[in-house]
């Protein structure tokens, strides 16, 4: 019996803190109800940084080798027994998450906090579930969209990131007429005044520590004013502290002519002070909602938001959002939205890319926000 030549692919494993390597490894034929596809653009994003200098995201350590990377489009190569809704050669946009569909959650559509899910590039659950820096990854069908024919697949890399915004913007009921306020201009950041834009917003502004990245919203048109707080020393107390909070948020809401405050806030920051100035930046009867991740014990305060009646709504992930990601990315509504995308490097050169994204800028001195990386060249 002759032996059957194994098929090699490319793959960037992470094995530790800024440890990747650049692996060979065997792919094999999809098994039932799954596709194989050839990637051809994966974002990195914040939580792929922290796996990178820390071998960790918050309370999820690397337990094993991990490949990173969960934004992410390409084509179809090969699909396995049972699928009959993808054909090789389609071009395709990969949801990274795989739940289970019979819990509680999933049957009610909820599925972003289904206790059985399985996140590609995400060191939650052991053994991990690798993500898409890699030549071709094999996934479930059901989990795998068709893209619409004018949306490339950089901008399809964007429907994971802008998937949270849709999320977060259906729990804050986003819509036409609205002010919305965001705090922090990094790539989530834009794609909320992208989203707000798009959905008929009256006005959107910024605030965030970064001048560079303000004017760059600005400029593409993202939002129609910005404010750039005051780098100070850390607040002694935590008095000190809600006190500044409030005084920062008033000169930023004095500036902006809305002394009552916005209808929706997006902190997107994680930040602790922008939290507790996001209670405040809302109008009464607003919402705040909190997407960005970082500090994980947050002093609020909860009476600004308890008499003014403002909700303060969590949002993980997102569930069904990316046919109207897709849609939206190939629509044009997202004005400018490519330009997020600073920098495109080859798979070999992740480490690099990842470097790139600790510093901010590039070795010419150019602001790095979203940086895709391709197929190998």
């Amino acid at each position: 019996m002759s032996p059957v030549a194994v098929q090699l692919q490319r793959a960037v494993v992470l094995h530790g803190p800024k440890d990747l390597r650049i692996e060979e490894r065997p792919f094999w034929p999809p098994s039932h109800n799954h596709v194989q596809v050839a990637v051809q653009s994966t974002g990195l994003c914040g939580s792929d940084l922290h796996y990178y200098l820390e071998g960790r995201n918050g309370d999820f350590a690397l337990q094993g080798p991990l490949v990173l990377g969960h934004e992410s489009a390409g084509v179809v190569t090969a699909v396995g027994p049972g699928v009959n809704n993808l054909l090789p050669g389609q071009r395709v946009a990969i949801e990274a998450g795989i739940m289970c569909k019979e819990c509680n959650y999933c049957q009610a559509g909820r599925y972003n906090l289904c206790k059985g899910m399985r996140f590609a590039s995400s060191a939650k659950t052991f053994p991990h579930l690798d993500g898409t820096l890699q030549d071709r990854m094999t996934h479930p069908a059901h989990v795998i969209h068709p893209l619409p024919d004018n949306c490339s697949f950089d901008q399809a890399a964007l429907a994971e990131p802008l998937s949270v915004l849709i999320h977060a913007g259906r729990r804050a009921k986003l819509g036409s007429g609205q002010r919305v306020l965001v705090f922090g201009v990094g790539a989530i950041g834009i794609l909320a005044c992208a989203l707000a834009n798009a959905y008929g917003a009256s006005r959107v502004v910024v605030v965030d520590i970064n001048q560079a990245r303000l004017d760059f919203a600005k400029s593409h048109g993202f939002a129609s004013q910005t404010y750039c707080l005051p780098m100070v020393d850390k607040a002694k107390t935590t008095d000190e502290q809600l006190r500044r909070a409030k005084d920062n948020v008033t000169a930023a809401l004095s500036k902006f002519n809305e002394p009552e405050g916005f209808d929706v806030v997006f902190e997107c920051t994680g930040a602790e002070p922008c939290i507790q100035m996001s209670v405040h930046a809302a109008v009464a009867g607003g919402k705040v909602m909190l997407v960005g991740m970082g500090s994980r014990n947050v002093l609020l305060p909860l009476s600004a938001a308890a008499l003014r009646e403002v909700d303060i709504h969590g949002s993980f992930r997102y569930a069904n959002t990316y046919p109207e990601a897709l849609k939206l990315l190939a629509s044009g509504k997202l004005h400018n939205i490519e330009k997020l995308i600073t920098h495109r490097v080859p798979l070999e050169d992740t480490a690099r890319a990842f470097e790139l994204l600790a510093r901010g800028k590039d070795e010419d001195g150019n602001m790095v926000i979203k940086i895709v990386i391709g197929p190998s060249s």
